[in-house]
């Protein structure tokens, strides 16, 4: 999927910043989880639906704003579907998206860092 807003950390926890990046995605599109966890949150945060899996290794992955087909409990896997994507009350002006955030405890991380590879790095050859 396209990235529409990066990730952007904020200089302090209470300071504004953007904690997870914005998908290309328009409304009704199937979103799936990202990583094997547990279902832990569903239900609306700020006027959007938010469903959000605490994965095996301890990050917590939140996406929105979603129409839930989960409920919390429910196992999941890669891929399996969480929702669709709503067609209002995300926060991309002239376009439906999807917002996916990561914390680690109480801190928000890069999501693109953590997809299988990471970030293309280009590397100087001898």
């Amino acid at each position: 999927m396209e990235v529409l807003a990066p990730f952007e950390a904020p200089p302090a926890p209470w300071a504004a910043g953007h904690r997870g990046v914005d998908l290309r995605a328009g409304p009704g599109v199937l979103v799936g989880a990202p990583a094997t966890g547990t279902v832990t949150f569903v239900g609306p945060v700020a006027g959007r639906g938010v469903v959000t899996v605490t994965h095996d290794d301890g990050l917590r992955s939140s996406v929105e704003p979603v129409a839930a087909l989960v409920v919390v409990g429910a196992r999941v896997a890669p891929g399996d579907p969480l929702g669709t994507v709503e067609p209002t009350g995300g926060h991309c002006a002239a376009t439906a998206c999807l917002h996916w955030g990561v914390r680690r405890g109480d801190v928000y991380v890069d999501p693109v860092a953590l997809v299988e590879g990471g970030p293309i790095v280009l590397l100087p050859t001898d």
